[in-house]
């Protein structure tokens, strides 16, 4: 007897321990289970997060509703509704970029602007585009659907995609048309200066 009484023991012992480091091992699945599908691990609504560097605020993310699906193999953050981000140069000079739709990718900090793209540069440099892709660690912004550029003067430039810094120093348009701007009296002066050396 007792020795049945030790084998119970030993069993339910033993089945306990495997149901607790089983229970453990699968947490993370668990919880995956406990989502519906395609539902994100999150939401925020109404968001104004601000980014700083040596206490400075150098961007500002203005949201109505943020999705986050970080618990993904491939993590994002969603923003079906939009987003508006101000972001400041070394000079305090503000540049807007505004979308109907946008995912930040975690992983490869790369933003996916998408739908009625509008950036304005601190300069004045207004950008429209369907789509325009946002690396934020290269710095570096690109799209390959058509977009238009308005400058200062009123002169634009159309295109079928680019790449360029996102500070539009080294811009590389794939192709394009445009209407430019010349103040003659620049050029006249300039060809003065010229010949009168």
């Amino acid at each position: 007897m007792n020795i049945i009484k030790h084998m119970l023991k030993s069993v339910m012992t033993i089945s306990i321990v495997i149901t607790l480091f089983s229970c453990e091992s699968n947490y993370e699945n668990i919880q995956k289970l406990n989502l519906k599908d395609g539902a994100p691990i999150g939401v925020a609504k109404n968001i104004n997060v601000k980014y700083t560097d040596s206490g400075k605020v150098v961007a500002n993310l203005i949201s109505p509703l943020r999705n986050d699906y970080t618990n993904l193999e491939f993590p994002y953050q969603e923003f079906p509704e939009g987003v508006e981000v101000k972001y400041w140069n070394e000079n305090d000079e503000v540049s807007t970029v505004t979308s109907d739709f946008a995912i930040r990718y975690d992983e490869t900090n790369i933003v996916d602007l998408r739908k009625n793209v509008v950036l304005v540069t601190s300069d004045s440099l207004v950008l429209r585009a369907e789509q325009l892709y946002w690396d934020q660690k290269h710095q570096w912004v690109f799209t390959d659907e058509p977009y238009r550029i308005i400058f200062k003067d009123g002169s634009y430039n159309d295109g079928a995609g680019f790449d360029s810094s996102e500070d539009f120093t080294n811009f590389l348009s794939r192709t394009n048309s445009g209407e430019q701007l010349i103040d003659r009296n620049i050029d006249n002066e300039n060809r003065e200066n010229t010949d009168g050396e």
